[in-house]
């Protein structure tokens, strides 16, 4: 994109500010979005406005363009994580379906970066075929989202509508309902682990994507790594996660999330010194995917984690607020690592993300403590 819009870091990095535009958008009406549609025509929603970008994308439009479609994108990423998460909190054993569920798109980060590599590596192809496959799977999800959702608020009553109907009394009047949604709405934000969990996810996230978007930069200015090859480096992170997420999960349950996370957090912070410091690309490499290994089974933990603190009367609108608010750091960061970059150079990326995992801890250390459900 650098190369065919003649642009340099500070604004390639838009796209991920356009990017939390769209993921912060999203926070403020995915709840009510699904409450009017449906669990199934809000995730629709959400794959055709992920589809509009895309196809936008295809046509090499001008930059500014670009830049707006990665804003539909990250709203679209935003309502489909968001009630994705809430919906798998909430079945049994979650802390390992979230693994299960976020291993899932560990496996998409390592084969994406693997196909964009060998066609940013072919003089022939133009970079923009790579959302050809954005868009042909965003095509199947909008499919399999309706299909397997259509009649979920019939024929499966979720575990929050069976509360609501115990604990308080559904106003027939839609005035009514608005004020109860702004005083729920209210009530998350008030919340001590609502505020917490967004920060700490727009930190874990942050990290995530600022690694996985500015790594090979790095490796190519400070490593003289070869692009062609230190391109498959991402790769490499993004297995680590998936590996992470579908292997540590349950260690991390019998262990203890809250502890769990702890370590591991500090074992990324470790290994990120050792690729800052390490002038060795083949080492660098390694280290990297360790980062991703211990970074891996921190979202699923900690979604699990915020689930058992918050009340389930404000859980969808909390999670959601979470999930929305907290991934806008995965656009955040990487725009404002760009900038820095920029500015002196890609080597950035190592303190900003080292600052990011301390931000983690501080987060996870100020939580409240995991007690009994009262309901």
């Amino acid at each position: 994109m650098e190369k065919q819009y003649n642009i340099g870091y500070a604004v390639v990095s838009l796209i991920f500010i356009s990017n939390a535009i769209g993921f912060l958008s999203a926070a403020l009406f995915t709840e009510a979005l699904q409450d009017r549609l449906g669990r199934a025509k809000a995730l629709m929603i959400a794959e055709a406005l992920m589809l509009a970008g895309y196809l936008a994308i295809l046509f090499m439009p001008p930059y500014a363009v670009v830049v707006v479609c990665f804003f539909l994108i990250g709203l679209g990423m935003a309502i489909n994580l968001a009630l994705n998460n809430v919906f798998i909190s909430n079945l049994a054993n979650s802390t390992s379906m979230l693994g299960l569920f976020h291993g899932s798109y560990g496996v998409g980060g390592t084969i994406g970066p693997l196909i964009a590599t060998a066609i940013a590596s072919h003089s022939a192809t133009h970079w923009n075929r790579y959302y050809f496959l954005s868009f042909a799977v965003t095509v199947a999800n909008l499919f399999f989202a309706g299909w397997a959702f259509w009649h979920y608020e019939r024929d499966a009553v979720s575990e929050f509508s069976l509360l609501d109907q115990q604990t308080a009394e559904v106003p027939a009047n839609s005035d009514e309902r608005q004020n109860t949604k702004r005083q729920l709405l209210a009530q998350a934000l008030r919340s001590k682990t609502t505020l917490l969990g967004a920060l700490f996810i727009f930190a874990y996230q942050g990290a995530e994507v600022s690694i996985s978007g500015w790594i090979i930069s790095f490796l190519i200015s400070y490593r003289a790594g070869n692009p062609a090859e230190v391109g498959y480096v991402t790769a490499g992170f993004w297995a680590g996660i998936t590996i992470g997420r579908f292997v540590l999960t349950h260690p991390a349950h019998r262990v203890g999330e809250r502890l769990f996370v702890v370590l591991v957090v500090i074992g990324a912070i470790i290994f990120e010194l050792l690729v800052w410091l390490v002038p060795n690309v083949i080492g660098d490499a390694v280290a990297v995917s360790l980062v991703g290994l211990l970074l891996g089974p921190i979202y699923p933990c900690a979604m699990h984690v915020f689930s058992r603190l918050l009340p389930r009367r404000i859980q969808v609108t909390s999670l959601s607020f979470i999930s929305a608010t907290g991934s806008s750091g995965g656009a955040i960061a990487p725009f404002t690592t760009g900038i820095m970059a920029q500015a002196v150079g890609t080597f950035v990326l190592h303190p900003v993300c080292i600052a990011l995992f301390v931000a983690m801890e501080g987060c996870w250390f100020l939580l409240p403590k995991v007690s009994k459900r009262k309901e």
